[in-house]
């Protein structure tokens, strides 16, 4: 006899061993969500017409949710971005302006993959790219194999936390928060983990100088003021592109899918003028839309938008579509865009399967009194607050070495969601909680991507790697940027005002003094509807 205390963790557990088989997430989730609510029925838990919230939700949730269609967008910006050269350029140009101090090809690396992580998004795009470039450039000037595989794989998984990461997008998605505000509270941290990436760095440049030793002189190619010239090229179109997908958002001028939308027109106008084959009219007409959208933007700002203003951005839209049609004239660039299209396609079908998965599992498990279970579970752990923290974290933490962030993100989550905002409105406020909460766990999901046996960030570097490299160095070289991705956990759970700080202070009113004040009315004096007199 199955009682319906029984259903929770049966579902979950089942949901276990049906991942450790080795079935696709996708349809084990739907699979397991009908079986059991079969099961429910035919129990008397739940009537048939139950079962009728799995096609609305799914139709409400995820088919008509407007924030997924970012999804595709900043995919394929990534896409483009990734092979389109770019990455190529930034590498070389850092490498040779770190290169003179020891461990400055780390530095460069860690660097540009937080430039990269802010404009693709995607980390098998950064550690395939990154590792393409650097890594025998590091291994030709005798860095330590384990701290190149480590910091190439770790400096690749920097995207997942930098905005816009897709990460937050989903994470802000099933949490039921603002993307802007995600994408706010997620700096902090961001520019944290940076600097302990090069601090550990340079703490390693001082105690074992022979680990990361200069670049020679002699193999620096470019001095003065042409290396900052190449450097200013990679580094300003980047800039704009940043401020075009994450400052529009902020500012409140454009939701998450207009961003997204403009990210992949950038994406391809970057990938044509580091193109070798991009015209000279073209590059004038560029010229001619970036100074009229300058002009633009300062009417905007002082005076009126008018015609001079709207005709001020017609050029700059004409000069967009001129440099777009180039990317049709260039071989290269059109079998670039066909293949971003694909990436996208793979990438947006499968998120949208496990989605459609996860919603059928969920109402199950919330039906069975999977929240009451859950809840009571974790309410009751020791420690109260930070004891709840301390598990979650450790519980992402060890499922994430079977699982990567989409699935930790439409699985489990939602089942915790409600319970998190309970316990941690008390600490940072109710507007804050989930913020604070979402970006923890995006900290902690990075982990995923770098610890054994199936931290993808270390099968691409296999992947790419040279035959020389062995695959116990990359395993080994993980292990210390694991260790500071737990210690960035660490202070982000002790110090919220790592991700709270940039976040809009709620106001607060005492709801006992407020006083609602009618001024008196003097009213008209009132119609005389008797008979006239003669």
């Amino acid at each position: 006899m199955i009682t319906i205390e029984m259903m929770p963790p049966l579902m979950f557990g089942g949901l276990v061993v049906a991942m450790l088989i080795g079935f696709p997430v996708a349809f084990t989730l739907a699979a397991l969500g009908l079986s059991f609510g079969f099961l429910a029925i035919h129990e008397g838990f739940f009537g048939f017409s139950f079962l009728q919230a799995i096609p609305e939700r799914i139709y409400g949730s995820v088919l008509a949710n407007e924030l997924l269609l970012a999804i595709p967008f900043f995919t394929f910006m990534g896409a483009i971005l990734e092979r389109c050269g770019l990455a190529e350029d930034m590498l070389d140009s850092m490498g040779q302006l770190f290169g003179p101090i020891r461990g400055g090809l780390g530095y460069s690396v860690i660097i540009v993959g937080f430039i990269l992580g802010a404009i693709t998004g995607t980390v098998a795009a950064q550690v395939i790219a990154m590792a393409l470039i650097s890594m025998p450039v590091m291994i030709r000037y005798g860095y330590n194999m384990r701290y190149i595989t480590g910091v190439l794989a770790a400096s690749g998984t920097i995207t997942q936390l930098v905005p816009p990461s897709l990460v937050l997008i989903v994470l802000a998605d099933q949490l039921g928060k603002s993307v802007g505000d995600m994408y706010l509270g997620a700096w902090g941290p961001s520019i944290l983990q940076i600097a302990l990436f090069a601090g550990y760095t340079f703490v390693l440049s001082v105690v074992k100088p022979g680990h990361v030793p200069a670049v020679p002189k002699e193999a620096r190619t470019l001095m003065g003021w042409a290396l900052w010239r190449k450097c200013l090229l990679g580094i300003i179109p980047s800039a704009v592109l940043i401020f075009v997908v994450l400052g529009t958002m902020m500012l409140g001028l454009a939701t998450p899918t207009e961003a997204g939308a403009m990210g992949a027109v950038g994406a391809i106008v970057l990938a044509v003028i580091h193109h070798k084959d991009f015209s000279s009219a073209g590059r004038k007409v560029l010229l001619a839309g970036v100074a009229a959208a300058g002009v633009g933007t300062m009417i905007g700002i002082y005076f009126t938008p008018n015609l001079p203003f709207k005709i001020a951005f017609a050029i700059a839209y004409l000069a967009v579509a001129w440099v777009c049609i180039e990317a049709i004239r260039i071989p290269d660039l059109r079998t670039l865009v066909k293949q971003g299209y694909e990436t996208t396609m793979r990438i947006t079908c499968m998120v949208t399967f496990i989605l459609i998965g996860s919603t059928c599992f969920s109402i199950v498990f919330l039906g069975c009194n999977g929240g009451v279970w859950l809840e009571h579970m974790l309410t009751s752990l020791p420690g109260g607050v930070w004891g709840f923290l301390i598990f979650i974290n450790l519980f992402i933490f060890f499922i994430a070495f079977f699982l990567d962030f989409f699935e930790i993100a439409f699985i489990i989550i939602p089942m915790i969601a409600p319970i998190a905002h309970k316990l941690l409105t008390p600490v940072v406020g109710a507007d804050a909680a989930l913020i604070w909460f979402g970006v923890m766990l995006c900290v902690n999901m990075q982990t995923s991507f770098l610890h054994p046996p199936f931290g993808f960030a270390l099968f691409y570097l296999r992947g790419v790697a040279p035959k020389e490299v062995k695959s116990s160095d990359i395993y080994w070289g993980a292990m210390p940027w694991i260790g500071l991705q737990a210690i960035m956990v660490a202070v982000v759970i002790a110090f919220p005002i790592t991700v709270t700080a940039l976040l809009d202070a709620p106001a607060k009113v005492d709801l006992d003094k407020i006083k609602i004040e009618i001024p008196e009315i003097e009213l008209p004096p009132p119609l005389d509807f008797s008979q006239p007199k003669n």
